[in-house]
Order: C-alpha cells, then structure tokens, then sequence
C-alpha cells in the first residue's frame, strides 16, 4: 500500500476549482474596491509652494524682499517678487509633471495575479483580484491578498516582509497550525504551487494594515542632495562676494539702502536658484523618455545613477537569447531524431537525418517526450483569435520556456494532448525542480492502477548509478551525449521514469532505480541583436558579463557566438563549482560564469563594486533578487520576470530586450550632461555678475547695474531658459566616451575652467560695451545691462551640442522670449521706469549683440575644449576604477 501524499498537486480533478464567474467578480469589485493598499494621499498645491519656498535658495530672494519694503523700495520688491512667482511656478509645475510620471510608470509596471474565473485561468492586475477570487500561485509570485489554502505542493512562503523572519515557511492546508494554511498579502512564494481563496484585499489584509501605520515621504535623490550642498556652498561664497561690492559701494559714498538692496539682488542673481526645477525636470524627462524606449524607472535616482554603469552583469536566458527554447535534437538509447519548426508552434517533422521518421523509431522517441509532458507545469496558449487581438499571432506558453519547449516537441512527436495526457495520469504528488538538485519528479494514476514515476533534470543530476538502474557503459554514452551536446550550445535534459505498484511517503525517496529514456537537447538561439548590443556596450566603457545557471560549456558556445569571448573554449568560464574552492581569485578578471547559484551571483556583483565600479545586474528569476538589489542598478524583465525581481529592480524592461538596457544608459547621460550643461551656464552668469559689480567700479562705472536690472536678467535667464537646458538632446558620441566616476564632482573633469572662462569672457565683453558707449556719450548702465543678459543667452545657444536640431525647441523659443522681454525692458515705458533703463540706438544695441555673439563663440570654444578632454573609449573593457573607499562601496551611488 502507498501512503497517501502529504499534499494535493495541482492538476487534480479536487483542485479544479471553478473560481467566480467574470460578472461575480466585476460585482465585488465594486463593492469592496480596487486591491490596493491606503495609497499616498496627494500632495495639496499649498504643500508643494511652501516646499519651493523653504529652498534655501528662494529664502535668499524672500530675504530681499523683506528687506526692500522695509526700506521703501517697493520697486525693486515687486521685480524679486516676480522672480519667486516665476521660480515657484515653474518648479511647482515639474514637480506635479514629474509625480504624474512617475504614477504613470507604477501603473504599467503594476504588478499581476494569476486568477481562476469560470474555470479557466487568467492574468489579471491585482488590483482586480477581489474576495473568493482563486489565487493560483506559483514560485516567484508575490501573494497579492490575503487568503486561505485549498491545495499546496511543497509550498514555502518567504514572509520575511511581515515578520522579520529570514527562514521561508512551509504552507499546507492540512496542517494542525491554523497559520500554516494561512497567506498574506505581499509575502513571496519560495518554492512549490499552491491554490488559495482570497479573503480580505487592500486596505483590509495585513499589508493594508501596515501601509495605514507607515508615511512614506518621497526622499530626495542622491544628486539632489548633493546638489543641494553644492548650493549652499555658492550661497555662503557669492554672499560673501556681495559683502564686498556692499563696502566698496560704501567707500564710494553710494547710500547703505542702495548698496544693500543691490548686493542682495546680486547674491540672488549669481546663485542659479532655478537648479531644483531643471534636476526635476531632467529626472522627470529622463523617466519619461525611457518609458517610451521600454525602460521603466521605478526609482527615479536611478535615471541620473544610469549615466555612470561600467559593468552589465547579464543572464542568458531571454535577455542574450530568444528565451523561447526549441527541442532540436533528442536522444534515446535506441537513436536519435532532429525535430523542426520554431518558437512553441506545434507543428514540424520529426526526422532522422534527411528522412521523416518511421514509426518504429517514433516510438521510444514519444515515450521519452511522454514522460517530459506529464513532469512538466507549463501550458501552451494558441494565438488569440480575436483579430484586434493585441497579441502578435503567436503560440505562447504559460510557465518555464523549456518545459513548454517538451510540450511543443511532444505535440510534433503527435504525443497524447496535454490535457487528454493529465486527465489519462493524474499527478498526485511532486518533488518541484530547484537551484540545488536540479531535478523535478512527478507521480502519477496510470490507467491499469499502478504508478508512473516521472524525472526530469540536468544530465549530471540524472545520469546518477544511484537515480538510474542502468548500465555504467549506458551511462557513459549518455554523458558523453550530453557533453558533446552541451558543447554545441544546447541545454541538455535527462528524462528518466519507472512504474511502481507503490512509492514511499517522500516523492524523493522514489528517485532511485529508474530507467533512462533519454536526453533532449534544445536550444535558445542567441537574439540578432545581441552581438551588437554587447559591442556598444564596449564602445561606450561598459564590461559585458554573463552569469548564468546553464552547464559551463553552453554558457561558452553563446559567449563566443554574441562576441563575449573570443572562442568557445570552455576553458574561459568559471563554474560555481570553482567559486566555492576559491579557485577564482579575481572575480572581476572573468566574462563567462556558469552554474552559479543566488549567493554566487552575489558575490560576483559585490566584487565588481569593491573594485568601484558601478553594476547594472539583469535578471527575471527569483534567485536573481538578491544580485539585483545590491547591484547599483537592478534591471528585470518585464515580461518573462517574476515580481520577485521586478520588485527587487531598479529599471524594468517591458521588451525584455538588453539594447534598451544601453538606451537606457544613454539617457542617463544625457541627464546628468544637461544638468551639469545649466550648471556651467549658470554658475558662468552668475560669476560674470559678480565680476561686473566689483570691476566696474574700478573701470569708472560707479553702480553698474541697478538691483532691478541684475534681478530682470536672473529672471530671463535662470527662468524658462535655464530650465529648458534640462531637455536637451543627447549628445554625439555620449555612448563613445568612458563612463563618468560615480565619485566625480558635480563640477569635476574640467566644468569649473570652463566655468571660469565663460565668466571671464561675458564680464570682458559686457564691461567692454559699457566703456565703449560711455566713452561716446551713450547711456552705458543700459548697454551693459543689454549686453550681459544677450551673452548669457549666446552662452545658453553656444553649449547646445546640436545647433540646428529640431530636438527640444522648446529652448530656442524661450531664448528668443527672453531676448524679448530684453527688449521690452528698454523701450516700454512701464519696465523702463521700473528698471531704470533707458532707449538704446542701432549702435548701442550692435554693441550688446556684439556682445551676445562674444558668448556664444566662447561657448562654442569652451565644448570644443571639454570634448579634448574627456577620454573616449578605445579599448574592450574599462580599467579598473579605483576604490571607493575603506568602507567599502556604498548602495546606489549618484
């Protein structure tokens, strides 16, 4: 007599459960509402202004303010007035832009439940999972409600996120605990299947209950914060320059009112007090610009981090492969056959050498693909036959690639159904595949009453005297099959069964005495545009790296066939195996590794970052979670990933497609150069400010500019047109270049010099002007007003890397609706008499262009300098970055 399994396996006749009908759950949808925790109350517009007011930057301008009407110029207090109006605005507008983005993202990277409705299984949001919904689950999947177990098969739960627990708990409903039959939502399935009814969603399960009790504010990103600190800096710096033009003002006998309201309008001209609203902007752009290249951003320091990868730490399957396994050859003890067709279409020939193959030699073939089709938890889907279908016409498959890849074989072979095959052997009892035996054994009813032990697995955990109860030259044939095999880049299966009249209590004490059928090979080509996507990696700094769970000498055959290595020579991968003897020394010397488990994986990331280096880590499974936390950047796959590592991720790839990955790094360079663009350009103005107020003087300019006039040209030039800066085009050859240090200054590789010289060259030019009209008798304060708001926005046209293009013509415009507002600032009355400017004649105003065009050459001439000095990429991998430090790296650098 057989015990009686301690579980129920799915596939059951007592596990179909039917689940709601489609209109019962639309009905209690409404009643109960959306699966969705309390969720983030919004922001209220009054919460956001005072947030751009507390800026320790607008704090300056509000200063001034209160400063003017104290002394009763209310006129220079109206103009700063509109300085905090316009900045508040524009920054109050891209952070509501950016939070609608970032909204956007989470809602299509929302994540998704398995549901049984009317008896058939679907995928639905789980914000639509509903009470009584069926949960069909499965490893890897996050619990998205509460609920109760019906059926498990070796089911373990990590609930670490609930109870702080490290060890995963075993699930059954037939256990004496009550709890053991319990799920929470969010927990995590580890390992096994099971089937549960859903009894409390949202705010009512005990993750709802937890989300009421927490307050989660957004943080600032890293390059935020030290952005912040950069500001802080330029404020105590430029305030104390302004200090200086105050005394000096003094020593000439300008009055104390004067001098203050001026020096205070300087100190707020020369710090660019727009930079929060241009970093929001550019984060936000950046975010939105990667969703529509199929990059999701679930954090948005990550866009900025992107520009900085060095290392691409890549998995295989379905990221360098097509991920849609075929079984090409198959292998028994009586011959082999190939098998054609592509993808998991069920239809080919199966075929010895150049002929169909006969029924004879069909038939140990079908018993071996039997036995794969019944130790198997996949399922084929057809294509669609809706014809507006959004599907692209295809067959696809419901669970592991290669499990559905023995389904599609099994179909061409002309094998029983699956469901006709699991209705005629119905499993009742399993042992699921994991990382460690890398095996998978299912037990079966057979027609006539007895058992059928069916095992599937990697060659080396099978071809075992003690599994099979064959042979040694038998077994040695078959490994060496397998090997050869292996070598011509194909995943390898061995399937192995027996017929019991009775199994032990522990499906795994059945592995043992069973007969070979054979080995089935089947391969996942490598995607077209692999080697090339791995080659621009290299062109832009980037080290390629492939960690993968297959046999060391697939993992060689598609590393030389994408251009990771320069042969397949097996030699050149590492194996897991080695990693544990510490045979390894340098892990960061090595391109290939092969069966790698989590914590491996983990290591090989954490060396890269001892080292320096910031890691992009790429994974869809949930042994990949872990690597992909710690990595700087954590990228998964949308469509094939489980919610464990899209949750884990960073960045998730709705194409699933390791080019968008590159794309993505590219607009996180184009982020931070547009961030450091405005930098330069602002920090040049505002420094050429300063220089004006204290040279002048000593040229015989007594009050260069009034307090209005420096406070007009902040605001048409840190105004609309800074922050137009922040959506600037890519620039050529940002993907040829080494990637920035994640330790550079905000204002390093040479930012400052240039800073430096566009500053010398905008006061040089402006003061010229002024000398030259008041040399002439013309009204000079006005020229060199004219002129240094022109050469600051040539200096914003000289820094674009794109003259002409058709890209962000947003700037353009609001350079020339600042050159307006210039004008307007000099010929209507209204501004001349709030400015204190007066009407300037053709030769004046060619000074001031003279002037505008002076920047713009500057600017020109400044890149032109930056590009000598940035380093491009000339060789396959980056040196070594040094060090970060003796305490190691730190979590996601900016």
């Amino acid at each position: 007599m057989r015990s009686a399994p301690t579980h129920a396996a799915p596939g059951t006749a007592r596990e179909r459960l039917q689940g709601l009908a489609d209109d019962q759950a639309a009905h209690r949808l409404a009643a109960h509402g959306p699966n969705v925790v309390t969720a983030q109350r919004a922001v209220p517009l009054h919460s956001r202004v005072f947030a751009q007011l507390r800026d320790p930057l607008i704090m300056v301008l509000l200063g001034a303010i209160a400063l003017t009407l104290a002394i009763g110029d209310y006129t220079d207090s109206a103009v700063i007035a509109l300085v905090v109006l316009v900045n508040t605005t524009v920054g109050v507008v891209q952070e509501v832009r950016a939070d609608h983005a970032v909204a956007a993202l989470s809602a299509m990277s929302a994540p998704t439940a398995r549901v049984r409705r009317g008896g058939v299984d679907k995928e639905v949001p789980s914000t639509d999972v509903v009470p009584d919904d069926v949960l069909v689950l499965s490893e890897g999947d996050i619990v998205p409600a509460d609920a109760r177990l019906v059926h498990a098969a070796a089911l373990l739960i990590d609930e670490s996120m609930l109870t702080g627990e490290s060890v995963p708990v075993d699930k059954s409903p037939q256990s004496e605990r009550p709890e053991e039959a319990v799920l929470r939502a969010g927990t995590i399935v580890v390992r096994g299947r099971g089937t549960a009814r859903v009894t409390a969603t949202g705010a009512d399960s005990a993750l709802g209950r937890i989300a009421r009790m927490l307050d989660t504010r957004p943080e600032p990103t890293p390059l935020q914060r030290r952005l912040a600190a950069l500001g802080r800096v330029l404020a105590v710096v430029t305030l104390a320059l302004c200090l200086v033009v105050f005394v000096l003002g003094l020593l000439r006998g300008t009055s104390p009112a004067t001098m203050a309201v001026t020096a205070i309008s300087l100190a707020v001209a020369a710090v660019p007090e727009s930079l929060p609203a241009v970093v929001t902007l550019a984060l936000a752009l950046g975010a939105r610009r990667m969703a529509a290249r199929h990059a999701l951003v679930r954090r948005l320091s990550a866009v900025e981090t992107l520009g900085s990868v060095t290392v691409l730490a890549t998995d295989k399957t379905g990221t360098l492969t097509e991920g849609r396994m075929v079984v090409e050859h198959v292998w028994t003890p009586a011959g082999e056959v190939s098998l054609t067709g592509a993808g998991y279409e069920p239809t080919g020939e199966v075929r010895v050498e150049d002929r169909a193959a006969r029924s004879e030699e069909l038939r140990p073939i079908r018993g071996l693909l039997t036995v794969a089709a019944l130790c198997n938890d996949a399922e084929l889907r057809p294509p669609a036959p809706v014809p507006h279908s959004s599907g692209d016409g295809r067959w696809t498959a419901i669970g592991d690639p290669t499990e559905a890849a023995l389904l599609t074989a099994a179909a061409k072979a002309g094998c029983l159904e699956q469901q006709e095959l699991r209705a005629r052997c119905p499993r009742t009892d399993e042992e699921p595949f994991d990382s460690v035996r890398k095996r998978m054994t299912t037990v079966h009813d057979t027609p006539d009453g007895r058992l059928l032990v069916c095992l599937k697995g990697a060659p080396e955990a099978v071809l075992d005297p003690v599994v099979l109860n064959e042979p040694l030259p038998l077994l040695q044939s078959a490994r060496g099959e397998a090997a050869a095999l292996a070598a011509q880049g194909f995943r390898v299966l061995a399937v192995a069964s027996a017929e019991r009249g009775d199994v032990p209590s522990r499906v795994t004490d059945a592995e043992a005495g069973l007969r070979l059928l054979g080995l089935a090979a089947l391969a996942d080509p490598p995607k077209a545009a692999a080697a090339g996507t791995l080659a621009d990696c290299r062109a832009a700094g980037i080290t390629p790296v492939l960690i993968t769970g297959d046999h060391p000498a697939t993992a060689s055959a598609i590393a030389g066939r994408v251009g990771l290595i320069t042969g397949a020579d097996p030699r050149e991968v590492v194996t897991g195996q080695a990693l544990t003897a510490g045979q390894v020394p340098d892990l960061t010397d090595v391109r290939v590794f092969a069966r790698t488990d989590p914590k491996q994986k983990l290591d090989i990331v954490q060396a890269w970052r001892a080292r320096g280096h910031v890691t992009a880590m790429t994974g869809d499974g949930v042994n990949d979670g872990p690597a992909l936390r710690q990595a700087d950047i954590g990228v998964a796959m949308g469509r094939r990933g489980t919610e464990v590592a899209r949750q884990a991720a960073d960045l998730v790839l709705t194409d699933d497609e390791l080019s968008t990955v590159v794309s993505a790094v590219e607009e996180g360079r184009r982020v931070y150069d547009n961030i450091r663009r405005f930098l330069l350009y602002g920090l040049a103005g505002g420094a050429a400010e300063i220089l004006v107020m204290l040279l002048g003087p000593l040229l015989g300019l007594p009050l260069p500019l009034r307090a209005g006039q420096i406070l007009w040209i902040n605001l048409l030039t840190h105004g609309l047109t800074g922050v137009a800066m922040g959506a600037e085009p890519v620039a050529k050859g940002t993907m040829r270049r080494a990637p920035r240090p994640p330790d550079q200054h905000v204002l390093g590789d040479g930012l400052w010099q240039r800073l430096l010289f566009l500053a010398l060259v905008v006061t040089a030019g402006s003061l010229t002007a002024a000398l030259v009209a008041r040399a002439t008798a013309a009204p000079w304060q006005s020229v060199l007003f004219l002129s240094l708001l022109l050469a600051q926005l040539g200096v914003v046209l000289g820094l674009r890397d794109r003259l002409l293009t058709r890209e962000n013509l947003f700037l353009p415009a609001a350079v020339a609706a600042s050159a307006g507002l210039a004008a307007a600032a000099l010929y209507l009355p209204a501004l001349r008499t709030l400015l204190g400017t007066v009407p300037l004649g053709w030769r004046e105003v060619a000074l001031a262009l003279a002037g505008a065009g002076l920047g713009f050459l500057a600017a020109r001439l400044s890149g032109r300098l930056g590009e000598l000095s940035t380093p491009r990429r000339k060789h396959a991998d980056p040196a070594p970055a040094p060090p970060r430090g003796p305490d190691g790296p730190s979590h996601r650098p900016s």
